[in-house]
């Protein structure tokens, strides 16, 4: 690795699986000092195991990231340890599978609370120390589910979207303060959350199956492919240094080309 994100202080949530997990490593590796956030604490501590195995410096946080008190807990880690936060990557997020008419109250709910208002939080204690160093880049998870439709993941679909115009409005906001706010907008990469939503009948898991739907879905891409999750960790890398000084409020469509017209 490069080095780009040396010396930095990053923050990454859902780091103890998928997209957030490879995205802490990657950070790490490129000599970034990482708090690893995530609700699963056995499995957070593992990715902070490997990224010192490794060579790389890193936090363990189990913290449920759509309660404010334990969001902030996170900050006040970076903060109190480390002295400051440069990067925040709210990768933290869960399947959200129905429709608007199956979708009951409940599911809703929680859907939005973990993929859209925990991204929120994942940031909102973070914006005045970066607003305070004068710098400072977020990064939100979202999807090309909250741009185009996809069958079967209307609570999943309305989170997304909630990001997306979440960030332009953050970037607009916090701008002029030295703060970039930026999006990822993935196509189908095979994690645990894909699983299970594929699982529960999202994409094309209602007709085909996890592993059929899946195989189905790959051949809708123009790259023939799905995607990795080292591949978003690339993305997420670029977004995170010096090297993407000047972009903010923009959403970083990585989706082996499927959303294209």
């Amino acid at each position: 690795m490069s080095g780009r994100l040396e010396d930095k202080i990053a923050i990454v949530t859902g780091a103890g699986s998928g997209l957030g997990q490879a995205s802490a490593k990657m950070f790490a590796a490129e000599g970034a000092t990482v708090v690893c956030a995530d609700v699963n604490g056995d499995a957070v501590t593992a990715t902070v195991k490997d990224i010192a195995a490794a060579g790389g410096t890193a936090t363990a946080v189990q913290a449920e990231l759509s309660h404010e008190d334990e969001a902030r807990h996170v900050t006040d880690v970076a903060v109190e340890r480390y002295g400051r936060v440069d990067v925040v990557y709210a990768c933290a997020g869960i399947a959200g599978a129905g429709t608007a008419a199956d979708t009951s109250m409940e599911d809703w709910a929680h859907v939005i609370a973990v993929n859209l208002t925990s991204k929120w939080l994942s940031f909102k204690h973070t914006l005045p120390v970066m607003v305070a160093q004068g710098r400072g880049s977020v990064i939100v998870q979202a999807s090309i589910g909250g741009i185009v439709g996809v069958p079967g993941i209307f609570p999943y679909a309305a989170a997304k979207g909630g990001c997306i115009a979440m960030v332009k409005q953050a970037a607009v906001d916090y701008g002029p303060l030295g703060v970039r706010v930026n999006a990822i907008a993935p196509g189908n990469i095979p994690t645990p959350l894909v699983y299970e939503s594929y699982r529960n009948g999202g994409g094309m898991g209602a007709a085909y199956g996890v592993e059929e739907g899946l195989r189905r879905a790959a051949e809708r891409f123009p790259l023939g492919r799905l995607g990795t999750p080292e591949e978003n960790a690339y993305l997420a890398t670029y977004i995170a240094s010096d090297e993407s000084s000047w972009t903010t409020g923009h959403v970083f469509v990585i989706d082996g080309g499927v959303t294209v017209p």
